[in-house]
């Protein structure tokens, strides 16, 4: 597998890839620098700039985002710009900021929160599902890796920090979860973190894993199966895309790293596709 250049631009915090299936081109954050950006297959690319850190965001139809940012969730429109509070998520908390974040398949879209100076166990994970707010996971420090199998029976989470990937069992009529989670893949005694996931058709679960500047893949049993090598350290986010959904697009980050190509946006092919992104109900 040969990994180029998706987009050269340079993300001091690489996050949140999304491959939005009605328009075909992939959205991305960078973090720290408050800006969502979009590139077509094409080679298209613009950016919007945003007054506070922008994380994750989930598709609702062709012109409409949910957008985590500071304060919680927004309503955006692609074409305009325009923008509207959706839910309030540690609104009144200005030490924390959103990070990774995904939509489920029963329409819900999940949050994670952390300190802005990673500051532990300030942050944690939520869920947004017909306009109520939850919150699931407390006392995370770096919320990462939310993904979802496509059988609809798990859901997967890390604190980077703990370098535990863990696999919660959901409810198949809502999504909620159910019982206690389990132990999917532990990653604590290695020198890198577990940073963002997406699982496959398969079932696999591909993890970026910041510091060894690569995507792992893992098979349903935890098995560790292959690795995508990225040329950069600082790898923090997957997703899949592409008209075949067999292209794995991959956010990588420049804080700390003076070199290129830190902070560019990477993509590879792949055999297996992945599951498309599911749509934000509101």
């Amino acid at each position: 597998m040969t990994v180029t250049i998706f987009s050269p631009t340079v993300c001091a915090l690489g996050e949140g890839p999304l491959w939005h299936p009605l328009r075909g081109q992939l959205f991305w954050f960078d973090i720290l620098a408050k800006k969502l950006l979009t590139r077509t297959e094409a080679g298209e690319e613009r950016y919007w700039q945003f007054d506070a850190h922008v994380s994750a965001a989930g598709w609702v139809d062709r012109d409409t985002l949910v957008i985590a940012d500071e304060a919680g969730l927004l309503r955006f429109d692609i074409e305009s710009g325009a923008q509207s509070r959706l839910a309030e998520i540690e609104a009144d908390q200005p030490l924390t900021r959103s990070n990774d974040g995904r939509a489920d398949p029963w329409g819900g879209f999940w949050i994670g929160t952390m300190g802005k100076k990673a500051e532990p166990g300030l942050g944690a994970i939520y869920r947004y599902y017909r306009g109520e707010v939850r919150r699931l996971v407390a006392d995370v420090t770096i919320s990462n890796s939310i993904a979802f199998s496509p059988d609809r029976v798990w859901a997967y989470y890390t604190d980077t920090r703990v370098g535990r990937i863990m696999r919660q069992k959901l409810d198949p009529r809502e999504g909620w979860p159910v019982g206690e989670p389990d132990l999917f893949i532990d990653l604590s005694g290695t020198t890198f973190g577990a940073d963002g996931s997406v699982v496959d058709s398969a079932g696999c679960l591909w993890n970026a894993q910041w510091g060894a500047g690569r995507v792992a893949r893992y098979a349903p049993d935890g098995t560790l199966l292959s690795v995508v090598e990225v040329p950069t350290p600082q790898v923090s986010c997957p997703a899949f895309g592409g008209a075949d959904l067999k292209t794995l697009y991959i956010t990588t980050a420049a804080t700390g790293i003076d070199t290129a190509p830190a902070g560019a946006t990477f993509r590879v092919r792949v055999d297996t596709p992945g599951q498309a992104e599911h749509r934000v109900l509101l």
